[in-house]
């Protein structure tokens, strides 16, 4: 007998079981039938592919702390190089799932990203945490924010570079936004280009960009090494915005249903034990911080998991909105408005010429009930509506409605 079924098959357990009938089955044994029952996991061990950023915590933490075992599987979490390795492998099948860009995802489901392939969203794996950072001899110019830079760029005439990790990826959707909110068109002002995040502050201190969007802990790294500034926070440019999901392909969660629940409801269970206080963040950001994982110093970790800022500048706060990973659930449900979001601005910015069926995709790649199956397995809550309203830095409101008139609306476009 597993673990779980020790522990969950209690008399309490069964006579709750019992008293459910013909209306369900209980969360608690719930996850005993996927682990031991008809709907046991059709593959025990499984690959997922991370990138060295804190926000793999939960895959790894899913594996460390061994609650993938209590849904029947064995998750090995798998280190790669870049965000085209992970697509390459997804595609290929050479990986089961991976710790990736929502945009990616979306990106290769149309075509848009390298090779054409239908894709699922399985979950969201954090919100926020990612930061956008301008070297120090930009910054001692006085381009510290994006009015500044703006005005820097008009007045001192060169060529600027800009670094994100992915073309359709969510740095490069971040660093785009932010610029074009100060009225910088990040094509026709600025050239973009893609440096793997591990990389990024390596590629700053030799000076092969001005500025670069990523993931922490490499924002954080860029401050502690002397060589950037914090400009902007993506929290700031969207609050609570989807960033990491658990991917696979859309073949690998159908031939693999029980499986693709089984993974989910583990980094679901994860997710909740790291933002479930001091002590375990603390312990997260031990662990990742291994060479195994992010290879890098603990402190550079732990003080933005925790929502302790500064910008190189002198400047310190607390933020409330740092990165997290389950907020009572509400980081993890793929809403199909977020979705959506990254199709508008792939249009917005030329990705994708014409305008595609956005709610039509989003409900195809966001595998929403298998998320719900593995919410109930894991006691997670979940929201009534599967839109979701945001405004962004700019002020500008996104709701879902009318995807064609808001990716059309902007000023700042391809």
């Amino acid at each position: 007998m597993t673990e779980l079924l020790k522990s969950s098959l209690t008399r309490r357990t069964v006579l709750q079981a019992a008293a459910v009938g013909a209306t369900g089955i209980s969360p608690a044994l719930r996850a005993v039938v996927y682990a031991q029952g008809s709907d046991a996991p059709e593959k025990k061990e499984v690959k997922i592919g991370f990138i060295p950023l804190t926000d793999c915590a939960s895959v790894v933490m899913a594996s460390v702390l061994g609650i993938d075992k209590k849904y029947g599987v064995k998750i090995i979490p798998t280190k790669e190089a870049s965000w085209a390795g992970v697509r390459d492998k997804l595609v290929s099948g050479e990986l089961d799932f991976a710790h990736v860009l929502y945009g990616l995802i979306y990106g290769v489901h149309m075509g848009t990203a390298g090779p054409k392939k239908d894709m699922a969203v399985l979950m969201s794996l954090n919100n926020n945490g990612q930061a956008i950072t301008l070297s120090k001899k930009i910054a001692d110019k006085g381009a510290v924010d994006a009015a500044s830079l703006a005005k820097l760029m008009a007045t001192e005439k060169r060529e600027y570079t800009f670094a994100q990790t992915f073309p359709t990826g969510t740095h490069a959707m971040w660093l785009y936004y932010w610029l074009a909110s100060a009225g910088i068109n990040p094509f026709q002002d600025a050239r973009a280009i893609v440096v793997p995040p591990p990389q990024m502050v390596a590629n700053m201190r030799v000076g092969n960009m001005d500025g670069f969007c990523v993931g922490e802990p490499w924002g954080h790294r860029a401050i502690m090494d002397g060589i950037g500034i914090t400009a902007v926070t993506t929290q700031d440019i969207w609050k609570d915005h989807p960033e990491k999901v658990l991917g696979t392909t859309a073949e690998f969660a159908k031939k693999n249903p029980n499986t693709a629940r089984a993974v989910t409801a583990a980094i679901l269970e994860a997710s909740k034990w790291i933002d479930s206080g001091l002590q375990n963040k603390m312990k997260m950001a031990e662990t990742v911080a291994d060479k195994s994982y992010v290879n890098t110093s603990v402190d550079a970790i732990n003080q933005r998991i925790l929502g302790r800022y500064q910008n190189g500048l002198g400047k310190t706060w607390d933020d409330p909105n740092y990165m997290k990973f389950y907020n009572d659930g509400a980081v993890n449900f793929p809403y199909l408005s977020d979705g959506m979001w990254f199709l508008t601005q792939h249009k917005r910015w030329g990705l994708i010429k014409e305008h595609p069926d956005y709610l039509a995709l989003a409900k195809q790649i966001n595998h929403i009930d298998i998320y719900k199956d593995a919410a109930t397995a894991s006691k997670t809550p979940v929201p009534k509506d599967v839109m979701r309203s945001s405004k962004m830095i700019d002020g500008v409101v996104w709701d879902g409605k009318d995807p064609k008139k808001y990716a059309d609306g902007f000023k700042v476009k391809a």
